[in-house]
């Protein structure tokens, strides 16, 4: 029986627009019914998160938690003060901004209030943007530094390549760099080169919650896409990729689904995972922090 389904959101529960497709409303409600808490896990902010969750959508949510900035940070539903945080320290920050201005990289600065800044996007990435709020673009010619976060936790820097292939190889590159400074690397959305604190992953985040809600592990289901889902993905009772999860990441999935994530997987989901294991429904606990 599962009690818990952890999803990544973008290019896994929603569709090309960063909207919700109709078959995961759907699926949504069956996972009310049956008790099922669905807890959304995306390397974006929380009330970005929240964005996406509307009328009847925010409703199926009441009384489940939010994994943001890749499982660093957890939220009850309707409070935006974390139960959990994390953060990059101001030097560390400097340095990979340096180097992304180096590398004549677009980035995103994501800082802790749930706003981010993108120095230097190009049309394409100002699109796929554009539906996202609290994103702030501006140019690094600008800022040559980032005195102008002062007084702002800086949460994690993401590098910009829709070249996938030379994104990962970037990756290796400056992995010597990576390990230095104490961040990890990861990568989402096939265009994205993530840089977190060591030890935060959706990983880490889901099974902190999973422990504060008494869920063991192997009654939890991960769903997602890419590297910065693989953590959850492994340490999930069942680690579910959808059809179009990236090469890297398939290997490592107990099942890849037949439906990609922007057409509405999660109705596959619930056929195939939790209706053939339907009980009563359980109500979770109040999570303290």
């Amino acid at each position: 029986m599962y009690r818990l389904v952890a999803s990544d959101m973008d290019e896994t529960f929603l569709d090309a627009d960063h909207a919700i497709p109709e078959a995961n409303l759907r699926a949504l409600r069956r996972m009310r019914e049956l008790g099922v808490l669905f807890v959304p896990s995306s390397g974006r902010w929380y009330s970005s998160i929240m964005d996406n969750f509307t009328g009847e959508a925010r409703e199926l949510l009441e009384g489940s938690y939010v994994l943001s900035y890749n499982g660093g940070f957890v939220n009850r539903v309707g409070d935006e003060m974390p139960l959990t945080t994390c953060g990059l320290s101001r030097a560390c920050a400097e340095d990979l901004y340096a180097m992304g201005r180096k590398l004549g990289l677009c980035m995103h600065i994501n800082v802790a209030d749930g706003h981010v800044f993108v120095p230097d996007a190009d049309e394409a990435e100002r699109a796929y943007l554009a539906s996202i709020s609290g994103v702030t673009h501006i140019a690094s010619a600008d800022h040559p530094d980032l005195s102008f976060l002062d007084g702002r936790d800086i949460v994690k820097i993401l590098y910009v390549n829709r070249n996938f292939d030379a994104l990962q190889e970037l990756g290796s590159q400056l992995a010597p760099m990576a390990e230095r400074l104490g961040v990890e690397i990861t990568y989402s959305s096939k265009r994205y080169l993530e840089l977190m604190p060591a030890g935060v992953d959706k990983g880490t985040g889901l099974t902190r919650l999973a422990e504060m809600l008494g869920i063991p592990m192997s009654q939890v289901i991960a769903v997602g896409d890419s590297s910065n889902d693989l953590a959850m993905i492994r340490a999930a009772g069942l680690g579910v990729g959808v059809a179009n999860v990236t090469d890297d990441v398939r290997p490592y999935c107990d099942v890849v689904l037949e439906t990609a994530g922007t057409d509405g997987a999660f109705t596959e989901i619930v056929e195939r995972f939790l209706e053939p294991y339907r009980s009563q429904p359980w109500r979770p606990p109040l999570c303290r922090p």
